[in-house]
């Protein structure tokens, strides 16, 4: 399993590089369609119709995929004032089955965001015009990415090896 996780650790970067980098490019395109908003809105005095449902579309993917690469590099929110406090075999279970958990919530989204997908796709988005099971399709995505990376941190607790964020931190400390 060891080496398994090595061959493929460059390809997961690469899929956590990029997915910050569309998440960056979602959030600038979100701002610049909300300034045009305010702009056409308050100069013009003519608001765009199409700009809330884009913007708010963007803002699901950058959300979602920064949520995914945040599980990746262990920068998400937690309490672990509990979890230092116990003897390092403790933390380690702690870490499995919170990581686990992850896991399965990660699956769970994708699948029922695959559901909500199918089941809306019919309807249609009126300002865009776009089918409305596509609002759903951030959400599979970031569940797929999300029970990915944290399958990865699973088998990294799993086998005791050192996680990036790990290393990172010690070092600031």
């Amino acid at each position: 399993m060891r080496q398994f996780m090595l061959a493929i650790r460059p390809g997961l970067t690469w899929l956590s590089l990029i997915s910050l980098y569309i998440a960056g490019i979602g959030m600038v395109l979100m701002t610049a369609i909300i300034g045009w908003q305010v702009f056409a809105r308050y100069v013009l005095n003519d608001t765009p119709s199409w700009s809330e449902p884009l913007s708010l579309f963007l803002m699901l993917w950058f959300i979602l995929l920064g949520a995914a690469v945040g599980v990746r590099e262990s920068v998400h929110l937690g309490l672990d004032i509990v979890r230092y406090a116990m003897p390092p075999s403790i933390q380690k279970l702690m870490d499995l089955v919170s990581l686990g958990l992850i896991v399965l919530f990660g699956m769970a989204m994708a699948f029922y965001s695959t559901l909500l997908a199918a089941g809306t796709w019919s309807a249609t988005i009126p300002v865009l015009g776009w089918p409305g099971g596509v609002d759903f399709i951030p959400m599979i995505a970031g569940g797929v990415m999300i029970t990915i990376f944290a399958f990865e941190r699973f088998v990294d607790v799993a086998l005791d090896e050192q996680i990036a964020a790990d290393v990172i931190v010690q070092e600031v400390a």
